[in-house]
């Protein structure tokens, strides 16, 4: 990661009550402790994101940086799951201060990794089971199943 993409995550971290950042290419997420409150501390993130951009033209985390598959050299189907998991499911469990990234395709089955609060969250296979399986199943007739790794 770049000097000012630490710098921006570092700063978050330092603020009272932050638990977790998770930066994705297209959103970020911050889980806070118990002790604080949303009404404090979402105007300090949302003026420190502001700040950011005001000095930086660039995006937070660039392509080069995120984390994620090659798709380049990869099969259709495989693209097709990777954007599904993007554009439909990872904005969803960044709202609860999760991610989900993808790992394989074999035999109609995907694999993914949870992370953030999903890895631990009680509800979190059958959110994989339910949410995630059923919405790729729906999108890409080629999966069968979703298995968390």
């Amino acid at each position: 990661l770049s000097s000012i993409t630490n710098s921006f995550v570092k700063q978050l971290l330092s603020f009272n009550g932050v638990e977790l950042v998770l930066l994705s290419e297209n959103f970020f997420s911050v889980k806070k402790n118990n002790e604080t409150s949303w009404e404090e501390l979402k105007p300090m993130v949302i003026s420190h994101l502001n700040d950011y951009f005001e000095k930086n033209k660039n995006p937070i985390l660039n392509k080069t940086e995120a984390e994620g598959e090659n798709i380049e050299n990869t099969s259709e189907t495989v693209k097709q799951i990777i954007e599904v998991l993007d554009k439909k499911i990872r904005p969803a469990v960044a709202r609860d201060g999760g991610d989900i990234k993808f790992k394989s395709f074999n035999d109609g089955i995907v694999k993914v990794e949870l992370q953030g609060s999903c890895s631990g969250c009680p509800s979190s296979t059958m959110t994989l089971k339910q949410g995630v399986q059923n919405l790729l199943c729906h999108y890409i007739k080629e999966v069968k199943s979703v298995e968390a790794i």
